[in-house]
């Protein structure tokens, strides 16, 4: 029997009702606000007035803005989506209504006094789900349940899906706004994320396996078959070689996605990769440059430029640990990260709390406090990471905006200095409704929505960073800037934007302070030696 790989550009997109599938889109309760209060007013704005969004994609200006990029011949296609979203999404939509309905309730009804006699008020559809709470300074709120959520006909595995496409490009419609209709080119299966045939389908990249076997795993039906089979190829791929140096390499694979790999060990941050297969402007790691086991994969927090399922879910097979930051207070704005993970089919999910370790033979990983980038909401599903390998040290400080440099005077006295750092730089950010828009239950004011921002470090805040722990090497990235994350990240710079003009400033102070410095782009390779650098600092000493 003849046996194929599936191509190396071959894209396993993950969707949530035809919407790209980012994490508010898992959990039950803000997939539900997302529906109502992004999909559905997107939806009804495209058919009110289609020649607008047409329009509005090609001003560069609107980059990122809430615009189908569609043409006006496709109005019939997104009024049956809508139909079908009313339909399938029913119980989701009144379950986002309720949220409406108790956060009203809460807000004319507390005087200070026992919630008990407000259960009765609950909306029935979330009696059981809520908990009614007060903060220190009386004011009333709700917590969800949420393990009881992803048990309950809220959580609608039904409307997960893979798109299956080969691309030839890096360019596709920003993800929040536009969804994927049906084309002839692309293939659609209707099973949910936790599917191992997408973890068989995958592996396929690496190991030649059976087109019938697989089809048959995936439910493909016949008349779709010549498209499924275009997908694969006899042609073999390069294989892995493990890196088996004495160094530790650290590959740069865009945006915050670093690995770094000993003798021992492959630890990834933030996995966002691109593919090959194609001529690409900008030279790029792919996951053929990634070994067959991945012994921990660390989130950061729960963006969608950090958590992408799109990468994730055709890694899952090689993953030994993921490592999320630890949540459990059920707020709508904070859903939990290993619930999420677990229920889309990871089940090696590992929690780590600020200042929590995680040891395994010559590794130790530190979760350390992540301040700002998230609008002033109270989440606590973000953390950076001290990350020591042998007597290698790095730091992943992704976007924190290191609102108090004490925080970490404190932490670098429990660490000391450390080798690496990497730290983000996009210090614009979008306003807080860009994001958390469609969890409001009450509308913010234009001058507060603009002032509350997801914005990185500047120079000035990253030197704090740079001047207390003392870094052999410091390198910006998370800057959204690769061709293959705009669709993302809706982000194009030119030389004087000011996130390039304030990592510019802090690449010339480290570089002043003969620390080995760069904004990262691209692909980059960078080994660490521990022996050489001690060299250079015992010659500097002389």
């Amino acid at each position: 029997m003849e046996k194929f790989l599936l191509k190396p550009n071959v894209v396993i997109e993950p969707l949530f009702d035809r919407w790209y599938a980012w994490p508010h889109l898992i959990s039950p309760a803000t997939s539900a606000m997302n529906i109502v209060g992004r999909h559905l007013k997107i939806m009804n704005s495209y058919l009110q007035s289609p020649k607008m969004h047409e329009a509005a994609v090609k001003n560069p200006k609107m980059l990122g803005g809430p615009f189908m990029d569609f043409p006006t011949e496709r109005t019939a296609d997104i009024a049956l989506l809508k139909a079908k979203t009313l339909e399938k999404q029913n119980k989701s939509i009144r379950f986002a209504e309720a949220i409406q309905e108790l956060d009203s309730m809460l807000k004319t009804n507390v005087n200070g006094g026992s919630l008990e006699p407000l259960y009765e008020k609950v909306p029935e559809i979330l009696k059981g789900y809520v908990e009614l709470v007060y903060d220190l300074n009386n004011n009333a709120s709700f917590r969800f349940f949420e393990p009881l959520l992803y048990k309950s006909e809220f959580y609608n595995k039904s409307a997960q899906s893979i798109a299956l496409w080969s691309t030839s490009n890096d360019e596709r419609p920003f993800c929040l706004s536009t969804p994927r209709l049906d084309e002839p080119d692309v293939l659609h299966l209707d099973i949910p994320f936790d599917h191992r045939g997408i973890d068989q389908l995958s592996k396929m990249k690496r190991e030649p396996g059976s087109i019938d076997e697989i089809a048959q795993v995936l439910g493909i039906k016949d008349q779709d078959r010549a498209l499924f089979d275009s997908f694969f190829t006899t042609e073999p791929c390069q294989p892995y070689e493990r890196y088996k140096g004495s160094k530790a390499r650290m590959r740069y694979f865009g945006h915050a996605c670093i690995m770094i790999e000993t003798q021992d060990v492959c630890i990834i941050t933030d996995p966002v990769i691109s593919y090959y297969g194609y001529e690409s402007s900008v030279a790029h790691f792919s996951d053929i440059d990634i070994p067959d086991v991945i012994d921990y994969v660390l989130i950061t927090h729960n963006h969608q430029d950090h958590i992408l399922f799109e990468t994730l879910l055709p890694l899952r097979h090689k993953i030994k640990n993921i490592v999320v930051p630890r949540t459990s207070g059920g707020a709508l704005q904070d859903p939990n990260l290993k619930l999420m993970f677990q229920n889309a089919g990871f089940n090696n999910v590992i929690e780590i709390d600020e200042m929590e370790e995680i040891k395994m033979k010559n590794v130790k990983i530190t979760g350390l406090p992540f301040t700002g980038e998230h609008s002033d909401l109270n989440i606590k599903s973000k953390a950076c990471f001290h990350v020591a390998v042998d007597q290698f040290t790095f730091l992943f400080v992704a976007d924190s905006r290191i609102l108090e440099a004490k925080i970490y005077e404190h932490i670098h006295a429990i660490i000391g200095d450390i080798d690496v750092i990497f730290l983000g730089m996009e210090c614009d950010g979008a306003p807080l409704s860009w994001l958390y828009g469609p969890l409001l239950t009450e509308k913010l004011s234009r001058e507060n929505d603009q002032s509350r921002r997801l914005s990185g470090c500047d120079c000035e805040r990253g030197t704090h960073l740079i001047n207390i722990f003392n870094p052999k090497e410091a390198y910006v990235y998370a800057m959204g800037q690769e061709p293959w994350l705009e669709f993302i990240s809706s982000i194009k710079y030119t030389a004087t934007s000011h996130p390039i003009v304030q990592s510019d400033m802090l690449v010339e102070y480290c570089k002043s302070k003969n620390i080995v410095a760069e904004r990262l782009f691209g692909e980059k390779e960078l080994f660490y030696t521990y022996d050489e650098l001690q060299l250079k600092e015992s010659l500097q000493d002389f």
